[in-house]
């Protein structure tokens, strides 16, 4: 990889110095698990952040973090709507049917009023309409939502609106995916409390931004907090030295670090869908780019040294991190337009 110029995936970025710091500073003995003096900052941080009453707890993946905050909202005879391309349908290894101790994930496919892997109030009634109210159908319980979604689309205050009407209407709640919840609020102007209007819960992402291995379930009802940190015991995340966790996560809030890197992120994104044209399969609302390119293209591109993942056939994915190098941005941009 040194010799490369890397767009496979932020999660591939090394860690933040700034996050490194703080995990120094936080080398002394403290209180475990989270008695310490950093897990107790966390609550009011994220309160502060999003100008509402939440709760929050560190855990170390995504995964987790997504099915605890689901688990709060789901029985195990109930299900959760995603769009057929949601990660905790395709890239979780049936996480969420584990922590959920077998809900159903009901899958809303794009096609249903929504693109881009976003999903729309009237999507959502087509799914779950035909669903009788008895005993022999799973009922719905949940709808989860990514922030950007899994193709870089960032949802508005107003479609979060929307679905958070929705949502209450029907009696659903309604959890947020937000692995790039950074670059979806760095697009959007940069307000975390725009970037997740009215939802539930959300799993904020800080690990493809610069941490190392911490991410934060948000819960905006705070009385849920005692039951995800049983669940979070019970599902092995209790780390015992939470306080290295606590730091990471302090460190990306101080100062907008969060939001700093994301821009950065997604500067750079944008850098290169200006060399891409009609090449683009999606608007690049955030830090990934999907791009149509024949395999002999691609071949052409890694000649070059550039790495990416292929997406299907005919498309690869490039996607930008927080200490992407301008230049590389430029050159893999001026590359594309040149194929």
């Amino acid at each position: 990889m040194t010799d490369m110029k890397p767009f496979l995936s932020d999660n591939a970025a090394p860690v933040h110095p700034k996050v490194w710091e703080a995990m120094r500073d936080a080398d002394f003995a403290d209180s475990p698990y989270d008695g310490d003096a950093l897990s107790a900052q966390l609550d009011e941080r994220f309160t502060d952040l999003f100008g509402r009453d939440c709760a929050a707890l560190w855990v170390a993946t995504g995964t987790a973090a997504n099915c605890l905050a689901l688990a709060t909202m789901c029985q195990p005879h109930g299900g959760v709507v995603c769009d057929e391309e949601a990660h905790i349908e395709v890239d979780e290894g049936g996480a969420p049917g584990f922590y959920l101790h077998g809900a159903k994930l009901m899958l809303c496919p794009d096609g249903f009023g929504g693109e881009g892997a976003k999903l729309t109030p009237d999507g959502i009634a087509a799914l779950i309409d035909p669903i009788r109210p008895d005993v022999h159908q799973v009922q719905p319980h949940a709808i989860s939502i990514t922030q950007a979604s899994e193709y870089g689309r960032a949802y508005s205050r107003n479609e979060l609106a929307a679905l958070g009407g929705f949502a209450k209407e029907r009696g659903l709640g309604l959890h947020m995916d937000g692995a790039r919840f950074a670059n979806a609020a760095a697009f959007l102007g940069g307000s975390a409390a725009d970037a997740a209007h009215g939802v539930d819960s959300l799993a904020f992402g800080f690990i493809k931004n610069g941490a190392m291995s911490a991410e934060a379930v948000v819960l905006f009802d705070p009385e849920q907090a005692a039951l995800v940190k049983y669940r979070r015991k019970r599902a092995g995340h209790l780390q015992c030295k939470g306080r290295y966790l606590a730091a990471q996560i302090l460190a990306m809030l101080d100062g907008d670090l969060w939001l700093d890197n994301a821009r950065h992120a997604n500067a750079a994104a944008q850098e290169i869908a200006s060399g891409c044209g009609e090449r683009l399969m999606h608007p690049v609302e955030a830090n990934e780019m999907f791009v149509r390119l024949s395999p002999e293209e691609r071949e052409t591109l890694r000649g070059q040294g550039f790495a990416f993942y292929d997406w299907g056939a005919d498309a690869a994915r490039f996607v930008t991190a927080w200490d992407t190098r301008a230049e590389h941005a430029q050159a893999l941009g001026q590359a594309i337009a040149t194929l």
